[in-house]
Order: C-alpha cells, then structure tokens, then sequence
C-alpha cells in the first residue's frame, strides 16, 4: 500500500503502527520521530492517521522486486549477460542464480573493496546508529552507489535482473568472512518495533530483497542457512541467493545465517533492496 500521508513512508506508518498498538504513547511517538529526523508535520500526521479506528494496516500490499521465471526457462536476461537459474522456491521466495559474475568481477571487487576493509556492525536496536553485534564476526564495507565501473556494471545488472531501480537499493556491500567469523541467524528487515530503526526506515523506507553474491569457493564451512527450509547454499565463484520478504515478519520464512568458516576464507557481496529510493 502506498503511504497515506505525504512524505511517509509504509515502513514508516508500520512502526508507528506497532508502537501503538504496543500502548506507547502518541506524543512520545512523535518526538521520537522527530528525534530521528522526520518533521513534526508528519509525524503529528502519521499517528493521528493511525489512531482512526478506520485506518488500514500499512504494508497490505507492497510492490516488490522479482526474477521474470518462466516455465522450463533456465535463464535469464540480465541486460549485458544471460544468468543461469540453479534453483527456485517460492515459500520463501529465494532463487539461486549461476553467472551473475565472471571470474574476473569477482576477483576486480574484493581487490576494490580490501582497502577499506573494517569490523561489521549492524543497526542498533535501541539508540539507532551502529554497534559491534557479537553475532556478527565479520569485516565489511560498504561502497557508494556507482562507486567504480565494477560496481556500476554489477548495479545495472541487478537492477535489470530484478526490475527494480538501482535508486531504491543500497550502496552495494562487501563481507569478507575469515576461519571461524560467520553471522548467526538473523532477518535483514528492520524490525518496527525496534526504537532504533525510525531513523534507518527514513532513508528510503523498508528493506524488501536480499542479493547476496559469492566472490570465492570457501575450502570448508561458510554456507548461507535457512533454517526453516533446511537449505544450505555452498559458496561457489559467481553464484548470487535472491531472496525477498514483502512485509518484516518471521513468516516469511527469511530466517538466514553465515555458517562459521572453517577453513579458508569467504567473501560475498550483498545489495539490499529499499521500497522507495534510498538516500
């Protein structure tokens, strides 16, 4: 659904939502958007929106970014490059793709991304900003949007691949996992209910998507989990996990993790996917 009040966003009005019906209240919701950097005007709008007892759920139904999978089609047009389909599911709605990258694109963007290398941080529940999360061992970075030509090439492809506009995702990350770091399970959402995630929601609105491409083959460990469907993804050069979550709740079944490396070392590239244009 589209925002209801102008300048919001639905992940927006999805917090404000659960925080009221959490019993908060409005005035404290208020200042805490403002806080984070919406105005008063909308925030004032947005929960006096949400209080009319008519007022619809926000997120009942959101575009979303997808592969055109056609029946007995086993690839796909990417603009510049045709990607192989390894598999698909539809709950969840995860396709693991083959070909995204070249050897030589995997090899250019951990060389681009090595130097600003740094410890991972994740967004932080309570105050917003970021903090070093124990559940979360390896080092990342992150670039801009059409950073460099690799990076551009790769955007577009995506982009094309998914229908869905390089501006609505973020800058592209890259993870380098060395023996024994990994990510515990997790949802890439931003949890509404979470204090801290106003201020992220504002910048583009709601994750919706996840890329997450392999740059190496990792001697031993380091698949990506998902526990609820019992599927392990082993890293292989080039191969990308596409996986999407309409709205940010457990059931859509994205519970995912990085298993710990055991021998070697393992570098991905992620692109999350925002529902409006992120800033």
């Amino acid at each position: 659904m589209s925002a209801q009040v102008p300048g919001s966003t639905p992940a927006l009005l999805q917090w404000v939502q659960t925080q009221l019906t959490a019993g908060h209240c409005p005035a404290a919701l208020q200042h805490s958007l403002v806080t984070a950097g919406w105005s008063a005007p909308i925030a004032q709008a947005a929960t006096d929106l949400l209080l009319r007892p008519t007022a619809a759920a926000p997120g009942a139904s959101v575009e979303m970014p997808d592969l055109r999978l056609q029946d007995g089609c086993n690839a796909l047009d990417a603009g510049d490059r045709h990607v192989q389909v390894l598999l698909s599911m539809q709950r969840p709605r995860l396709v693991l793709l083959d070909q995204l990258l070249s050897p030589e694109e995997c090899a250019q963007l951990i060389a681009e991304a090595r130097p600003a290398m740094a410890r991972s941080r994740t967004v932080a529940k309570e105050a917003g900003g970021e903090e070093i999360n124990p559940d979360r061992t390896s080092d990342g970075m992150f670039f801009q949007r059409g950073q460099t030509p690799t990076v551009r090439a790769l955007e577009a492809r995506i982009a094309h691949l998914l229908q869905w506009p390089v501006e609505r995702g973020e800058g592209l990350q890259v993870l380098n996992y060395r023996p024994g770091a990994q990510y515990k399970p997790h949802h890439d959402y931003f949890n509404p209910q979470d204090p801290g995630s106003a201020p992220v929601l504002r910048r583009g609105g709601q994750r919706v998507a996840t890329l997450v491409i392999y740059l190496n083959t990792v001697s031993a460990g380091g698949c990506t989990y998902f526990p609820e469907s019992q599927l392990r993804i082993h890293p292989r050069p080039g191969q990308a996990v596409f996986f999407r979550y309409p709205h940010p709740e457990a059931q859509s079944l994205t519970l995912h993790a990085g298993d710990p490396v055991l021998q070697g070392e393992k570098w991905i590239a992620t692109k999350w996917l925002r529902e409006q244009a992120f800033a």
